[in-house]
């Protein structure tokens, strides 16, 4: 087991895979370009690097959590600067499949692996270590990873050849998609047939009707408070773009999934871009007449 992990981005992902492997007992040296990132990393016990090539060379396993194509290149290019021969890289972030494997021929030039393994969960639950790691590439890369996905998820799953994990992601979050709105489409019915919603949520939670994202987004529903984010509304647009381009590629319909996007659209138009994806409650509340039951702050 690798004693040193390196993380590179650390935000509401990142930050959370740091504090877990800093409580598995890892030494933990990440970078990101807010200081205020930096800080928290300090504070919770690990090490700040002065660059993504800082962090390449002094950890054998580097974590990438980032927010864009532009970054993952930009980090990928670092990365290889650090001639780290032998050096895994495990890419969590969702990206477009090319944008993964442009990176992978970048980093893989200087000497070092590459994995594809996105993350299954929401920042909250990667806050408890409730995530799981979909991980593909190569095997004996992903042999010497396990000890660390065991430090911060509670399950990975190895699905073969280098952008299968990101396959499988795209499905997951198409099911994420569809499930959110129909929690909040649930939560709108409730409150107009006069339910308390705190009732509603135990009981539908405990029966057939429930999902993972009634379970995780539920509560602030019930609060109609989605200050909180543990997954932004305008980083949300990013992944549903994705999963869309990448259906379209492979001439599959999605009409259930492309029937959600309007509504994180209207999300972004009312004012809910920072707040948590389960705002889409809010908007369908609007639109059935509902007045809003908090003084959610809108950034």
């Amino acid at each position: 087991m690798a004693s040193t992990v390196g993380v590179i981005g650390l935000g509401i992902m990142g930050g959370a895979m740091a504090s877990n492997l800093l409580k598995a007992g890892f030494k933990v040296i990440g970078y990101d370009l807010a200081p205020a990132a930096r800080r928290a990393l300090k504070r919770a016990g690990g090490v700040a690097a002065r660059s993504g090539a800082d962090v390449a060379r002094r950890a054998g396993i580097v974590i990438t959590s980032l927010p864009s194509v532009a970054a993952l290149a930009a980090v990928s290019e670092e990365i290889a600067r650090a001639k780290r021969k032998g050096l895994i890289v495990v890419e969590t972030s969702t990206m477009p499949l090319e944008a993964k494997l442009a990176a992978r021929a970048i980093v893989e030039r200087s000497g070092a692996t590459v994995l594809d393994c996105p993350l299954s969960g929401t920042g909250a639950q990667a806050r408890t270590k409730d995530l799981l790691v979909y991980a593909s590439g190569a095997r004996s890369a992903y042999r010497q990873c396990v000890p660390v996905f065991e430090g911060f998820a509670r399950g990975h799953h190895y699905l073969g050849a280098f952008g299968n994990g990101s396959k499988m992601k795209y499905v997951a979050n198409l099911l994420v998609a569809i499930h959110n709105v129909a929690a909040a489409e649930a939560m709108v019915l409730a409150r107009k047939a006069g339910l308390d919603l705190a009732q509603t949520l135990k009981v539908i939670g405990d029966g057939a009707g429930a999902s993972r994202m009634f379970q995780v987004r539920g509560p602030m529903m019930v609060r109609d408070d989605y200050s909180d984010a543990t997954m932004k509304v305008e980083v949300w647009q990013k992944d549903m773009h994705i999963i869309g381009e990448y259906a379209t590629q492979l001439g599959c319909p999605t009409p259930l999934f492309a029937a959600t996007a309007p509504l994180y659209t209207a999300a972004i138009a009312e004012g809910f871009a920072k707040e948590d994806t389960g705002a889409v409650c809010a908007v369908l509340g609007a639109m059935a007449g509902l007045p809003r039951r908090s003084r959610t702050s809108r950034r």
